[in-house]
Formats: structure tokens, sequence, C-alpha cells
């Protein structure tokens, strides 16, 4: 007889077995059993629903650092080639130290629980710190995640805010005045005003709502990109006295449309995973809406950019377009979960129209922003901000609008300090022998095109 039939024989022996102990129980026990069984069952469906949730937040981690590629290939692409190592470098160090400092201070600040040091405004200051080492169920919050998983996933988050910065004030930067920004800009700027929505904090209890960023991440990043480009001044050669602009054309167009890509991916982690939970029907319906939702935003920012620049243009230009894509991502970032799909790719689509038009009008004010970071970031998040009210019952225009300028107020004031400080101390621009010459040769030591002849002056 092989093991099937022995199995096919043992199972109802077992089931007689188990029947016949039940009956020699004492009535008390028989009725309690099935409360035990039902016991057991709900606390095994707690465990599951928290480890289904500590599991979004690490999936959802990877691919928010997945973005730190696609921003390191968007600006490597949108750079002059002789600028090239300088902005993989940055990103590699910007990444690192924004990531140190979120652990040292930041995690913190932003999530303080009931450690605030000024109530609902200024969090709780120390290291983070995680679980212990093969923790137990009664070391755990069942009703959220591993503290592990939600440190890892929201230090992403900290680290794009300062990314957004990078690109706006390329070419023009040197690297330790820009890497010391972003130490004050991930250990306390980020972390401060992040506490005051998701935290807890007074923006969070006047019902402020941002999903997953459009303020509290891009718009932080957009603002303190704006201060930056506005203090350190605009690359040399960007604008003529007559107030006319010289076009500096990007390295690589392929890099760039690849960064767009990996952002475009990064950005279902981004926004799916800040549903926080997937242990429900409930739950996991809503990740899938959101994911859906972020792709239709994209498209309608895409799309939009493309038939506008045709319209005004006579031809569809590239960088637009990359960036109406990432436009649309950014407005609907605030509100992913309640729109329809179509009104999903409509708010992605008023972001690429914001894009085409804002572009060119920053280069009326003279503001250089080289990878357009400040209208996919900063003004697409604005609008993505307030087109919560139009999906949302529970939005109050006035309410978003209220967030907005108090974010905007506080990254402006502190930023302006820090870079004014910077300058001050240790000064911010390169040399004007050191920027015609590129900063990859000037303080790099590589080139990221070093067999290309004249690399080093386009």
């Amino acid at each position: 007889m092989n093991s099937r039939n022995y199995l096919a024989l043992a199972r109802p022996m077992v089931g007689a077995l188990a029947l016949i102990g039940l009956t020699m129980l004492p009535a008390g026990a028989q009725e309690a059993a099935p409360e035990a069984a039902e016991a057991v069952a709900g606390e095994a469906a707690q465990h599951t629903q928290f480890i289904l949730n500590s599991l979004l937040m690490l999936i959802g981690g990877i691919l928010v650092f997945w973005m730190a590629a696609g921003f390191a290939m968007l600006e490597a692409g949108f750079v002059r080639t002789k600028n090239v190592s300088m902005q993989l470098l940055k990103n590699i160090t910007m990444y690192s130290l924004a990531c140190f400092a979120y652990y040292l201070i930041g995690y913190q600040i932003m999530y303080p629980g009931d450690g605030w040091t000024v109530a609902g405004v200024i969090g709780a200051f120390g290291v983070a710190a995680l679980e212990p080492v093969a923790v137990g169920a009664d070391g755990v919050d069942l009703t959220y995640a591993t503290v592990s998983a939600d440190f890892f996933f929201q230090v992403m988050f900290c680290a794009t805010a300062a990314s957004i910065v990078s690109g706006t004030v390329a070419e023009r930067v040197r690297l330790w005045p820009f890497l010391a920004f972003t130490l004050f800009l991930t250990a306390l700027i980020y972390p401060i005003q992040a506490s005051w929505k998701w935290g807890g904090g007074f923006l969070d209890e006047a019902g402020f709502l941002d999903f997953a960023g459009s303020t509290v991440v891009h718009s932080v990043g957009g603002w303190a990109a704006l201060v930056g480009a506005f203090i350190i001044g605009a690359r040399k050669g960007k604008y003529n006295a007559d107030g006319s602009v010289n076009v500096l054309p990007g390295s690589n167009m392929p890099l760039g449309v690849l960064g767009m890509f990996i952002l475009w991916m990064g950005w279902y982690g981004f926004n799916g995973a800040s549903q926080l939970a997937m242990g429900t029907i409930g739950d996991i319906a809503d990740v899938g809406r959101v994911m859906a939702n972020t792709n239709a935003g994209a498209i309608g920012g895409a799309l939009a950019a493309a038939i506008l620049t045709q319209l005004l243009y006579k031809k569809v230009d590239l960088t637009f377009v990359i960036n109406g894509a990432l436009a649309g991502l950014v407005s609907i970032t605030a509100e992913p979960l309640t729109p329809g799909l179509g009104t999903a790719s409509l708010i992605g689509a008023v972001g690429g129209v914001i894009v085409v038009f804002s572009v060119p009008l920053l280069d009326k004010f003279r503001i250089d922003d080289v990878v357009g970071a400040i209208p996919v970031h900063l003004l697409a998040g604005i609008w993505g901000t307030i087109a919560v009210v139009f999906t949302n019952a529970e939005a109050s225009l006035v309410t978003q609008l209220y967030g907005i300028v108090v974010v905007a107020i506080f990254v402006i004031v502190t930023s302006a300090v820090v870079w004014l400080v910077l300058k001050a101390i240790i000064g911010l621009r390169p040399t004007e022998e050191a920027e015609y010459l590129g900063l990859d040769k000037a303080e790099v030591g590589v080139e990221a095109y070093p067999e290309f002849p004249g690399a080093t002056i386009r």
C-alpha cells in the first residue's frame, strides 16, 4: 500500500478520535472549545494583517528607493556633459546623507507619538530605534506594522524631497555646500513640517489632506529648490542682458527618458504603499485603486504636454512630455484613492499644462531650473493639493490652502536662512573658470564622457 492509501485511511481515523475526545470533555470544556478556536483564529488573522501591512511598506520602500536611480538618470540626461558625474555623485551622497540624518534626528521629529517637544508643532528629539531582534507579538503594535518597515518606507520619502533640490540648482553649486543644505533639509526642515500632517500635528487636526505628499514631500522640495535657485543665481550664459534666453541642451535624452520611467515605476510604491495597509479586502482593493489612478495621472500629464506643445510650438517637445508625465504623478499624489480613472487623468493633465506654461514663465523671471523641478514638484504639487477638494468630500478648500501657505512660509524662511548662511560662511558657487570647465573636472575628478573631445566645455 502506498503512502496515499495510508493517508486516505488515516484521515477518517484522526477525525473519529478527535470527535471521541470532544464527547469525553466536560460540558463546560465542550462549550469553551469553539470560543478558544475563535480566539486563536482571530489572533492569527490579526497577525496576518500585521505581516501584510509590514510587507506592503517594505515593498513600497524598495520601489521608492528605486526613484533615487530615476532622479540620477533624469538629472544626468538634462545637465550638460561636463557636469554629469557631479550630478551622479550628488545623488549618491545626498541619498546617503538624507538617510543618516533621518535616522539621527528626523524620524523622531516626524513621528513623536506622545513625545512632542511643542505639542503639534515640534516633535521629539532622538535617534530612530528598531524593535528587538526576533520580537514577538507582545512587543509590537499589531494594529499597524513593524517599526523597521515604517522607518524604511518613510526614510525614502525624506530622501526624495532632497532629490528635488539637486536637479534645480545643478551645474552651478559646489558639492559640500549642497550636502550641507541637504543635511538641514532632511534632519529638520522636512521632518518638522511633515509631522504637522503625518505625525498627527496641527495641520492634521485642522483637517488638511495629503495622501502621499503633493505638499508634504514635493512642494517642500520645490520651495527649497526655488529659494536655492534665486539665491545661487542662474548658470553663466543662460540669460542675456536684453532678457533673451540661451538654450543649454541636456547631454542625453535617452537617460532622461529612462529616469522618467524609473520614477514612474517608483511612484507605484510612493502612492500605493501610502495606503499603509493591505491586510483586508478593502485595503488591498484600495492599494490597487491608488496604483491605477497613479498611472492615470501620469498618462494624463504626458498626453496633455505632448498635445499642448504641438499646438504652441508646432513640434512636440520631449523635455516637456517627460516633465508632463512627472507633473501628472505629482498632481495625483495628494489624493490618488478617491478619483475614478478619468478624473485622475484630468488631474494629471492639468499638471502637464502647468509645466508647459510655467517653464517659460520662470525664464522671464530669470530663475534657472535645469531639470524643471519647480514646475513639476512645486506648482503641480500645489495644484494636486487643491484638487483633493474635487474628489474627496472630506476636503475643505480653505483648509487645503491653509496647509499650502503654512508649509510654504516655513520652508521658504528656513531654506533661505540655511542657503544664506552657507553662502556667507563657505560660499555656494564654483569659480567662473570651474563652472566653464565643468564640475566633473573641477570638483569630481572623473568625467562622465572623457572620450568626447570638448565635453568639458559643452
